[in-house]
C-alpha cells in the first residue's frame, strides 16, 4: 500500500500554519477601525473541485450570528481560500497517486514494472523522456535498461558516457559520505516527504555530468543513523546541462546529438530494499521540478521499489526454477544416423513437470519420449526427474515394445507416487527403415509435417499414468516419408494460448501446416516457426499462470 503519510504530515504542517495566519487575520479585522464594513470580515469560501465549502453555524449561535452579504462587494477571506486551493491541490496529488501506483502495480515483470515508472515519472515531473537503469547493489542481477522517448540506439549512445561523469552511475556506484553523520532531532522523527535534489552550490564534490551531470552531495535528508539503516542517495537535478562548468566532453556531445539540456535523477532505493537502481528524466530546455513535484515523485518511488523488489524476487525464484529445469533434462541431444533432433522448452514460472527425452538404443534404434506431471513447484520437478529417469530404463531393457514401457511406468508411479499422475508419450523409432512404433498415455497426439501432408497421428484413446488401477493401451506404427518431421509436444503449448482445446489443435494444425518450404528441413526451424505462431506476442516467455511447454522435433532423412 502507498505510504501517504510524509506528504499528509507536510500537509498537516501548512494546514496548521494556514490557520495561525488566519487567526491573526481575524484579529486585525476585530481591532479595525469602526467604520470598516462587516462585509469585509465575513467568512465566504468559495466551492472548490464541486466540494459546497458552505459550514453551518451551530445551532445555539444562530441567533446571534448576522446573515451573511453574498453581494458583489462582499470580499472572501484570503486565509479561507487559500487552504480551501490546498486542499484541493492535496486531493489531486493523491489522486494522480493512487492511479499511477493502480497502473503499476498490474505490472507483472520487471521491463514492463520500469516502463510504467519511466511514464509515471515522466508525467510528474513534467519530462518527455528518460531512461531506468535496474542494478541490483548485491549484484546477483538481473541488470536491465530502459528508456521512455529514447531508441535503443540513444540508449546506447547515451551508456557511451563514462559512468562516474553521469548522474544514474553516481547513484548506483555510491555517493561519498558528508562529513558529520545526520543526527536525530525532535522535528526529523519522522522522514521527509522525499529527499531535496543536489545542486552544484551546496558542500560536497563538484557537480558531474550525467544524463544529466551529478550535483553535490548535501546532507541526508533522512534521520537514521547510518548504522541503522543504509543510506539512501539524494535525487539528482541539473536545471541547465551546459552550463554545468565540470561538463564531461563526451556528455555534452551525446547531449547536444540527442537534444536534451536538463535532468532529474531518482535513485530507486529504500532502506528494506536496498539500492536496485535509478531513473533519469531528459528535459528539451533547461528545466527542473519545483517542490511539489519533487515530493510527488519521491513518495512514487519509494512505492515503485518495494514494487520492483518484489518482482525481483519472483524472477530469480523464477530463473533458479528454469535453472533445476533444464538441468533435469538432456544436456544435448544423440545424434543417430537417419533422423535429425531438435527440442524446445519453456519452463514456467511457477516450474512445471514437463519433459522430454532422446535416447540411442541398440542396433541403430532411437527411443523418443515427452510427458508432463502433474503439479508444480520443486515437488512436480524432482517428480519429473524421477519419472524421466525410469523410463529410460525401460526403455533400454524393452524400448521396442512401447506399450510394456508405459505399462511398468505406470505400475512404478502408482506404488511409489500414488497421489500423483501423469501422461507419457513413448516412441520407439527404426531410422534406417524409416519405421516407429508409438504408445501414449493420456497424452496430445503428435504431428506429421511434411511436404504433402500435416495431420495428427491416429493414437488410441487412453488414461494418464496413476489414474487407473491396470493401465493398457495399444500401440500405434506409422511410416514417415523422407523430409516428414514427427512433432511431439506437451499441452502446455495448447493451454498458453488460452483457447478452448479444440481452437488450440487448429491452431497448432495451422502453424504446422504453414511451415515456410525453406525450414522443412531443418527440425530446429520447425519448432521455432510452431512456437512462434502458436504462441505469439511473448506468450512463450510465461506469464505468471504460464504452464511449461516442451516441442520434440524429429526430421526423417
Amino acid at each position: 500500500m502507498l505510504d501517504i503519510a510524509p506528504l499528509v504530515r507536510v500537509h498537516v504542517d501548512a494546514l496548521l500554519a494556514a490557520q495561525i495566519d488566519m487567526g491573526v487575520c481575524d484579529a486585525i479585522e476585530r481591532n479595525a477601525p469602526a467604520g470598516k464594513p462587516a462585509d469585509m470580515s465575513a467568512p465566504h469560501l468559495p466551492k472548490v473541485a464541486g466540494i459546497d465549502s458552505t459550514v453551518p453555524s451551530p445551532a445555539h449561535t444562530t441567533a446571534s450570528v448576522p446573515p451573511v452579504n453574498h453581494s458583489a462587494a462582499a470580499l472572501p477571506s484570503i486565509p479561507g481560500m487559500l487552504i480551501q486551493d490546498r486542499l484541493a491541490g492535496w486531493v489531486s496529488d493523491l489522486t494522480t497517486l493512487h492511479e499511477f501506483t493502480e497502473r503499476l502495480v498490474r505490472t507483472a515483470s520487471l521491463d514492463e514494472a520500469l516502463r510504467e515508472v519511466l511514464r509515471a515519472g515522466a508525467a510528474l515531473v513534467g519530462a518527455r523522456r528518460g531512461m531506468a537503469v535496474f542494478e541490483p547493489a548485491d549484484g546477483r542481477g538481473p541488470a536491465s535498461t530502459v528508456g521512455l522517448g529514447l531508441a535503443h540506439a540513444d540508449l546506447g549512445t547515451i551508456e557511451t558516457v563514462p559512468r562516474s561523469a553521469t548522474s544514474y552511475g553516481r547513484i548506483l556506484d555510491g555517493l561519498p559520505e558528508p562529513a558529520e553523520p545526520p543526527t536525530r532531532t525532535p522535528s526529523s522523527s519522522a522522514p521527509a516527504p522525499a529527499a531535496g535534489p543536489r545542486s552544484g552550490h551546496g558542500p560536497g564534490p563538484a557537480p558531474a555530468a550525467g544524463p544529466g551531470p551529478v550535483g553535490t552531495a548535501g546532507a541526508s535528508s533522512r534521520s537514521v543513523p547510518s548504522s541503522v539503516a543504509p543510506r539512501i542517495p539524494d535525487p539528482i537535478a541539473v536545471p541547465d546541462l551546459f552550463g554545468e562548468p565540470d561538463l564531461d566532453p563526451r556528455q555534452r556531445e551525446v547531449a547536444a546529438r540527442l537534444g536534451y539540456a536538463a535532468s532529474y535523477a531518482l535513485p530507486l532505493a529504500t532502506e528494506a530494499a536496498g539500492k536496485l537502481g535509478a531513473v533519469v528524466w531528459l528535459y528539451d530546455e533547461p528545466a527542473a521540478p519545483v517542490e511539489r513535484q519533487r515530493d510527488l515523485v519521491g513518495l512514487y518511488g519509494r512505492y515503485a521499489t518495494e514494487h520492483l523488489a518484489r518482482l525481483l524476487e519472483l524472477e530469480r525464484a523464477r530463473v533458479q526454477v528454469s535453472t533445476v529445469a533444464e538441468e533435469l533434462l538432456p544436456s544435448r541431444l544423440p545424434r543417430v544416423p537417419g533422423v535429425q533432433l531438435a527440442a524446445r522448452h519453456r519452463t514456467g514460472p511457477q516450474g512445471g513437470g514437463d519433459w522430454y527425452d532422446a535416447l540411442p538404443l541398440p542396433e541403430g534404434a532411437l527411443g523418443l519420449a515427452v510427458g508432463s506431471v502433474s503439479g508444480t513447484g520443486p515437488s512436480a520437478l524432482a517428480a519429473m526427474g524421477r519419472l524421466r529417469a525410469s523410463l529410460r530404463a525401460y526403455a533400454v531393457m524393452e524400448g521396442e515394445d512401447p506399450v510394456a514401457v508405459l505399462s511398468d511406468l505406470e505400475l512404478l508411479l502408482r506404488l511409489t507416487e500414488p497421489a500423483r499422475s501423469a501422461t507419457a508419450l513413448f516412441a520407439y523409432c527404426e531410422p534406417a527403415q524409416r519405421k516407429l512404433v508409438l504408445a501414449g498415455a493420456g497424452h496430445t497426439p503428435p504431428l506429421i509435417i511434411g511436404e504433402h501432408r500435416t495431420e495428427f497421428v491416429e493414437t488410441s484413446l487412453s488414461a494418464p499414468l496413476g489414474m487407473l488401477a491396470c493401465w493398457e493401451a495399444p500401440s500405434v506404427e506409422i511410416a514417415p516419408a523422407p523430409g516428414e518431421t514427427l512433432l511431439l509436444y506437451t499441452d502446455g503449448l495448447l493451454r498458453r494460448t488460452g483457447d478452448p482445446m479444440d481452437r488450440a489443435f487448429a491452431r497448432l494444425h495451422a502453424a504446422a501446416a504453414s511451415v515456410p518450404k525453406a525450414d522443412r528441413g531443418d527440425p530446429g526451424a520447425i519448432a521455432d516457426h510452431v512456437l512462434r505462431t502458436v504462441l505469439p506476442e511473448g506468450l512463450d516467455l510465461g506469464t505468471t499462470d504460464g504452464e511449461d511447454v516442451v516441442l520434440l522435433a524429429a526430421l526423417f532423412e
